[in-house]
C-alpha cells in the first residue's frame, strides 16, 4: 500500500500522493504541509476530503507536487487525496462523490491568438 501512488491533476498542475496509515501528518515536496500552503483557503481545499469522509488524522501523506500556480497544486492534491480515499475506504465514495471531490477540473487557460493582444481581448478598432 506504500507504493501505491495516486495522480490528481488541476489546469497545469500533478500531484503524486502517497498515503499510508498513520496519524495526520502532511508532508508536500519534503516540506510541513503548513509551510508549504500558507494560505487558510488552500489548507482547507487540501483537507476537504478527509473533513467530508471524517477520516482526519488516520492516513499520513507524502505529497510530490509539480507545475501550475499554489492554487492549481492544492486543486490536484485535493483530487489525488480523494482518489487515495476513495481506493482505501470505498464506503465513503457516496460521500466524496456528493461533495464533486472526485471530479476532475478539466478548465485550462484558453491559447493566445494570432493577431490579437490576448485569447479574446483585441486591439482597438480604428475605422479611419
Amino acid at each position: 500500500m506504500a507504493n501505491q501512488s495516486f495522480i490528481g491533476r488541476r489546469k497545469t498542475s500533478t500531484a503524486r500522493v502517497y498515503v499510508q496509515p498513520g496519524s495526520g501528518k502532511i508532508v508536500i515536496n519534503n516540506k510541513p504541509f503548513e509551510t508549504y500552503f500558507v494560505l487558510p483557503s488552500q489548507q482547507n481545499t487540501v483537507q476537504l476530503p478527509f473533513e467530508v469522509t471524517e477520516t482526519k488524522g488516520k492516513y499520513d501523506l507524502k505529497v510530490t507536487v509539480r507545475g501550475g500556480g499554489i492554487t492549481g497544486q492544492a486543486d490536484a492534491v485535493q483530487l489525488g487525496v480523494a482518489r487515495a480515499l476513495n481506493t482505501l475506504e470505498p464506503e465513503t465514495h457516496s460521500a466524496l462523490k456528493s461533495h464533486s471531490l472526485l471530479t476532475r477540473d478539466d478548465r485550462m487557460v484558453e491559447r493566445k491568438k494570432y493577431g490579437q493582444p490576448k485569447a479574446r481581448k483585441r486591439f482597438q478598432f480604428s475605422k479611419r
